[in-house]
């Protein structure tokens, strides 16, 4: 009798346990963001390059808390300067911030910590006047758009040091026409795209384990000025088209990317230069969940809305999800790590937008200014 007792309590513990395991979990999962997040946007001035760091709080509120120094120089100049998208990304778990210093040929690397960020190394980007940088895992590459436009590839140790790959650096296809805007990994690190505005190009380099670059294709885009392009699920890629700045010309494609063989790796066309209605689409961003994306038009100074259905399939939901006024020159974008908030910067007006998202709609919530008007490049957390 006392055993049966004995072990009755022991499994009435056990569920008490489980169900106390229940109940926390939850509040445990949304706490982690009872501090908000952070938003980080770079000055890209001429005279000494910064990233400037804004304090996000949870109802998407930004309070601007410091401005660290890249120890290199930005392009300066104003709308839209570097005419790029990826200029400052975090890597993976947003312990550090990869950026491209365009007037001193330099990428660096800051270590995002409890205390704030910090500058930890900068190296040459191997190349003239980049523009754009990606990363998965510990590598890195740089988009560099000056003089013979390349790719080139580093390494970042655990201490946030820089490493050039040995014989990484790779030209484009369009060679000095080129005009490149984004350099982005894709989401398993096997591959690089690059868009070319000056050639409507698409290249797709294919990496190997160790960084290197083994296989090299292009392929002409659906409309003219392929811009920024981001992943959503899988392969599937979204890709902005300025058409030349047209007006109410531009578009977005989707593609997936295709390995077919052991020699080539392809983009194949899900749906074709689809119109938004605006002026310049440049900049694609995709929520967490891959069934919406945003593109920002810097000739309207608007934001629309697309949702991305099954196999990449992309439909219009709004040619203006939001306007940041007429002139305002809306360029890179970057959402929460949530997808609650999406910001996006006004090269005219020198200010950080953010917005609250809710499916495909975004309702304003804050504007800060005082920023330079060369900035150019935006990651949030």
């Amino acid at each position: 009798m006392h055993f049966a007792i004995v072990q009755y309590r022991r499994f009435a513990f056990l569920l008490m346990a489980v169900t106390l395991l229940l109940f926390i979990q939850p509040i445990n999962a949304s706490a982690e963001d009872e501090d908000g997040g952070a938003v980080y946007v770079l000055g890209n001035q001429s005279s000494g390059n910064t990233v400037i760091v804004f304090h996000r709080s949870t109802d998407g509120a930004l309070i601007r808390v410091e401005e660290v120094a890249t120890h290199g120089l930005g392009s300066g100049g104003a709308n839209d300067p570097l005419g790029s998208q990826g200029a400052l990304v975090l890597g993976e778990g947003g312990h550090q911030l990869f950026a491209v210093n365009a007037g001193s040929n330099e990428l660096s690397a800051l270590s995002v910590t409890e205390d704030g960020v910090r500058f930890t190394d900068k190296i040459s980007s191997g190349g003239a006047r980049p523009v754009s940088v990606t990363t998965h895992g510990d590598l890195v590459y740089v988009l560099n758009a000056g003089e013979t436009p390349n790719i080139t590839g580093f390494v970042v140790g655990r201490s946030g040091k820089l490493r050039a790959i040995p014989n990484s650096t790779r030209p484009l296809a369009g060679g000095a026409t080129a005009a490149p805007a984004e350099v982005q990994f894709s989401p398993d690190g096997g591959l690089l795209l690059v868009t070319e505005k000056g050639t409507n190009l698409i290249d797709v380099f294919a990496v190997n384990d160790d960084g290197r670059i083994f296989r090299h294709t292009s392929q002409s885009s659906n409309n003219a000025t392929p811009f920024g392009f981001s992943f959503g699920r899988g392969r599937d890629v979204v890709v902005s088209e300025a058409a030349g700045g047209s007006a109410g010309a531009s578009t977005l494609s989707s593609y997936r990317v295709v390995d077919e063989d052991a020699d080539s790796d392809d983009l194949r066309t899900v749906s074709k230069a689809v119109p938004d209605t605006q002026t310049a689409a440049c900049w694609v961003v995709i929520t967490r969940s891959g069934r919406i994306a945003f593109a920002s038009n810097t000739g309207s100074g608007t934001v629309s809305s697309f949702s991305v259905g099954g196999g990449g399939r992309l439909s219009l939901k709004a040619g203006v999800a939001a306007d940041l006024g007429a002139g305002s020159g809306a360029i890179d974008m970057a959402l929460s790590h949530d997808s609650r908030f999406l910001f996006v910067l006004s090269s005219a007006f020198g200010t950080v937008n953010g917005f609250r998202v809710r499916g495909d709609q975004l309702t304003p919530i804050t504007t800060l200014g005082g920023l330079p008007l060369s900035i150019q490049g935006i990651a949030a957390q």
